[in-house]
């Protein structure tokens, strides 16, 4: 399951997976302004029963003592020791462990110095077709962590002598996921909108689509909004420069918003909707 869901659901959207695959998110959120001050003001949640996928599969192989994802941003090889083991490409994490819990079960771990930021379990039924993973995201400081569930399906199998967590796996369900991962305050003040997460996060960013740095993000991403039509609305995420991802969403007359979520780091889009609380 990709940060695209969760930190994302592509780039940091409302779901905050950041323990999953690809830990490559920024931890802002995906929702931003809606048709009027009226319509955006309040605390939003997103309907995890909602989430629809669009991405290539995750690549995962545990053979001959190494662990590997392929299809990660930025991809992860280490030794499946247990230890922990220098990593480049990250502005979130420096150093990975993979351990082999047993024959169907696999931890991953990460660290940004010496603090842990990521945490994941991953499980195979017993027919090897089915990935449960169980996730910890604890990647923005003193902000409590984002937990939650989720469930894979085999699209391809594992090589010849490689653990059974190896192989092609198409993320198909969000079953659960902490409410600091789910909830986000937006709050309209003149041409400006006030973002703020329980999970740690927030935002004052012009509705001009001027850039604002995303608190709490210790890769320093920031989002930029401007209104794209009636009841519409974009938010662009950069890093270094770089759109790293884009999401629009919009306020329906049943009061609902739609969100779409889409990654340029994986090529990955994600859909859901969020209702006012």
């Amino acid at each position: 399951m990709s940060k695209t869901i969760i930190m994302a659901f592509a780039a940091a959207s409302m779901l905050t997976l950041a323990a999953c695959n690809k830990q490559a998110a920024p931890a802002g959120n995906g929702i931003a302004a809606a048709a009027s001050a009226d319509a955006i003001n309040g605390t939003w949640k997103a309907d995890i029963n909602s989430v629809k996928f669009d991405q290539k599969p995750d690549e995962l192989l545990l053979k001959d003592g190494q662990y590997s994802c392929s299809t990660c941003v930025p991809p992860v090889k280490v030794a499946a020791d247990g230890a922990f083991h220098p990593v480049s490409g990250s502005k979130y994490y420096d150093s990975f462990a993979a351990k082999i819990v047993d024959d169907h079960t696999v931890t991953t771990t990460s660290k940004r110095g010496d603090a842990v930021v990521g945490e994941n379990t991953r499980t195979i039924s017993a027919d090897g077709k089915t990935l449960t993973g169980s996730f910890t995201d604890s990647s923005t400081p003193n902000a409590p962590p984002v937990k939650g569930n989720y469930t894979e399906t085999r699209v391809g199998e594992a090589p010849a002598g490689a653990h059974i967590v190896s192989g092609s796996w198409m993320p198909s369900k969000v079953n659960q996921v902490s409410d600091e991962g789910l909830t986000v305050t937006y709050r309209v003040d003149g041409d400006t909108l006030h973002m703020s997460s329980p999970a740690g996060q927030s935002y004052d960013a012009k509705l001009d689509g001027s850039d604002a740095p995303i608190k709490g993000d210790v890769g320093g991403t920031v989002a930029s909004v401007k209104k794209v039509g009636d009841n519409s609305y974009e938010e662009t995420d950069k890093r270094d420069g770089k759109v790293i991802n884009v999401a629009t969403f919009t306020v329906g007359a049943d009061g609902k918003m739609q969100v779409s979520s889409h990654s340029n780091l994986d090529g990955s889009t994600t859909t859901y909707t969020a209702e006012k609380q």
